[in-house]
């Protein structure tokens, strides 16, 4: 799983706290990232230079990171064909709803998927592109298998820690009644 095979785009450095959480994602499973400012409002042409040259770099799924008007992941999967994952950020006074609609809504023919906004929007957008490259390749398949079965294992004691506590709950009252 060596290189870089998912580019993560941001339209401002203040996104980059929860843009960064996609990243940490990636890096639970293995797998190679980079991370840009780059805005579609601002910088279109460096956008689109970095688009066209990122597959050529191994990039094989886009993740972008837009507040308010949020056209970054619209004007990202215009502009290549490989797979874009919207994340919303909450940069505005509507609380990233605003971005939210505008990354969800997208108008038919270029489709980008929209994750929920904020860290863990970005968070689920790193496991998603995980799960696109799986598709692909059985080591990052394997690793997001691994993956998954650790929050299973991690779910499941917490369970039981849960159910032990509460046994020994029960057992100090029933001594004390």
């Amino acid at each position: 799983m060596a290189g870089i095979q998912v580019g993560i785009l941001m339209g401002s450095a203040s996104d980059r706290p929860v843009m960064e959480e996609a990243g940490k994602a990636l890096d639970e499973i293995g797998i190679g990232w980079e991370i840009r400012v780059l805005s579609a409002h601002r910088t279109p042409g460096a956008v689109r230079k970095y688009l066209r040259e990122a597959p050529g770099r191994g990039v094989r799924v886009v993740i972008a990171g837009a507040g308010m008007a949020a056209h970054l992941a619209g004007v990202s999967a215009a502009e290549t064909d490989l797979p874009v994952i919207g994340v919303p950020l909450n940069s505005s006074p509507l609380g990233g709803l605003d971005s939210l609609l505008s990354t969800a809504q997208m108008p038919p023919g270029i489709p980008v998927a929209a994750m929920g906004i904020g860290p863990a929007g970005a968070r689920n957008a790193g496991l998603l592109a995980a799960r696109i490259l799986a598709l692909g390749d059985s080591r990052v398949a394997r690793a997001y298998r691994r993956f998954a079965e650790g929050q299973s294992a991690s779910v499941l004691a917490a369970d039981r820690a849960l159910q032990k506590e509460r046994a020994a709950s029960k057992k100090r009252a029933s001594r004390r009644g």
